[in-house]
Parts: C-alpha cells; structure tokens; sequence
C-alpha cells in the first residue's frame, strides 16, 4: 500500500502530514462469532484486555450486587459496574444485569429499616437500575430463590415486599412486577443453581416460573453450572428436558469445571459442554471467569496466568467452529 506525504509550509515550518485512520471498535474475534448463541463471561474489579478475544457477552461478578453496590445506606458505588455496561454497549455485546433481589450479600443496614422503609429502599435500588442501565439486554431480577432446609436465605426484606403471600411466592413475583415497570426494554430472568446436579427441586423452580409466566412476567431462564463435576450426563440431559417444556429461552449461567488436572477438566468439558450446545433452548452460556489467579473457583480458570490456553477452552473454541446451528 502506498502512502501519500504532504508537506505543509507555515511560518518557514515544515508539517508532516499523514492519513490517519480513526479505530472506533475494537478488533476482535470471539470463539461464537458467526453463531446464533453467544458465549460470555464475567467481568469482576478490571476489564481483562483479552476479553474480547473470547467472549461476546457480559456479566458483571459482583458490582450489581446491592451488598457491594450500596455497602453504606444511601451511598452508592457503581463506578465498576458503570464500567462493564459501558464496554458492552461499545462492544455492541449483550450485558445481563446480575442481580437485584438476592438472599444473600445483602447490606447489614437493611436490618434495621421498618418494613415499610425497606420496600422503599427495594423500589428506589430497581429504579435506578433500570435507569442508569437502560440497554441491559438480560436482568436476573431474583437470584436463586429456591430453598432447602440447608440454605433458607431469603432476602431480609422479603416479607416487606409480599413474602409467601397466597401463591407461596409473593415477593418473586413482587420483585418481576417491578422489574418490568422500570426495565421495560430487557429480557427478564430468573437464575437458579444446583437444578442440573439434582441438589435443588427442579420442581419448584418450575413452579415460579409457571407463576411468573401466568402473569408474562419472565422471559427466559438462567440455570447455574457450578458444582457439575460428578453429574451425569444423562442428569443434565433430564433436567433441560423438563425445563424446555416451559416453552421460554434457557441460559446456562455461571458455568465453570472446577478441576486442576488438564486432561480431567478437558473431560468434563467434552461431556457437557455439547448438551448446553446442542440444546434448541439454550440461547446462550456464561462462563463464570476464565484466568487463572482471578476466578471464584481456583481451578476452573480457562487461561492460565502467562496466556496460554488450557486443552479445555481450545476444544471449546474448535467444537463450536465445527457446529454450527
């Protein structure tokens, strides 16, 4: 290619000028790209500068937490968050709002409001989500709301918004009636884990989202993948089936292998990763971090600390090249 130099004289000075051209989106080439789903991941304390390398969706780790967003009452620090919907929208990648009603990481202040105050505070925490993320294409409005006897978080304010009410579910349904007023533009799930390893009642899970899609109030399914290590495959493969049946769009969320050993986790991987795949319902899958050294589960990095790239995320990159929708 050739290039053209002007000269310019002004003032007995000589100004070289050359062609500039103006980058405006960053290059990148996503393991999903030309695919009808995407593949995303998490973003936690700082965008890591390979993530579009990989990845053509986004989930903010922590930052959308109302624990980590509003730590002190009235004091608000979003500016992370504000950073990770920013590099979505540029990047023109879906970003899923993780997540506004949740049992756990709750602010200690929320204790001491009367229930009146702390349906307010609920109300004000959704309004101004929906304002300051308007583009967010996904919200999980309610975090793993099924219980067990071993874990009976609910969120401390749950009474205050509906508690079990009449439908044993008052307050999911409370918190979607919200989200739909003041996001009105975003596909709203409900995010569950421990369904596909069995350790959860698929059931009841069915159960509210029968609820929330009576009164059209959900508009698709998050369905966790942690702790999937030991499970069958032919228990995962029951699992979606009864989950399709809902007839709504299926997201596999927060999917990790949680195994050190190269070869095992490669394994794994091999076995569950083509059933989320090659599932109709499945529009999409998140993985729940990827480089070695900054990830929720220690050995389910993806990247490892120097760069590379462990067997596992080269097979996935392969396999979906391969398989095309």
């Amino acid at each position: 290619m050739k290039i053209k130099i002007h000269l310019l004289s002004l003032n007995n000075f000589l100004i070289l000028l050359l062609p500039i051209t103006f980058i405006t989106t960053q290059s990148f080439s996503q393991i999903t790209k030309g695919q009808k789903k995407f593949i995303g991941n998490v973003i936690g304390n700082y965008i890591p500068s390979d993530f579009l390398k990989y990845w053509d969706q986004v989930t903010p780790e922590n930052a959308g937490k109302l624990g980590v967003a509003e730590e002190k009452e009235g004091i608000y620090n979003l500016s992370m968050l504000d950073s990770i919907y920013n590099f979505a929208i540029d990047h023109n990648l879906p970003f899923k709002f993780h997540n506004l009603v949740w049992g756990k990481q709750q602010p200690s202040w929320f204790d001491s409001l009367n229930p009146a105050q702390q349906r307010q505070k609920v109300i004000e925490w959704i309004k101004l989500c929906g304002k300051r993320y308007p583009k967010a294409s996904f919200v999980d409005v309610v975090n793993e709301p099924v219980r067990t006897k071993e874990d009976m978080h609910y969120p401390p304010y749950y009474k205050a918004i509906g508690g079990k009410g009449k439908t044993g579910w008052d307050w999911v349904i409370w918190s979607y009636e919200q989200a739909r007023k003041y996001f009105p533009n975003s596909k709203l799930l409900l995010n569950e884990y421990n369904i596909l390893n069995g350790r959860r009642p698929i059931d009841t899970l069915i159960f509210i989202v029968k609820l929330l899609k009576a009164r059209h109030l959900i508009d698709g399914i998050g369905i966790q993948g942690h702790f999937m290590e030991e499970t069958d495959s032919s228990a995962i493969h029951k699992g979606l089936r009864k989950i399709e049946k809902l007839d709504l769009p299926i997201y596999i969320s927060e999917y990790d292998v949680n195994i050190a050993d190269d070869s095992k986790q490669l394994e794994v991987i091999k076995q569950q990763f083509p059933i989320f795949w090659n599932c109709p319902a499945v529009k999409g899958i998140t993985f729940w971090g990827y480089i070695q050294g900054i990830i929720w589960r220690t050995d389910a990095y993806l990247v490892r600390k120097d760069g590379s790239e462990r067997p596992a995320l080269k097979w996935i990159s392969s396999y979906v090249r391969n398989h095309h929708e």
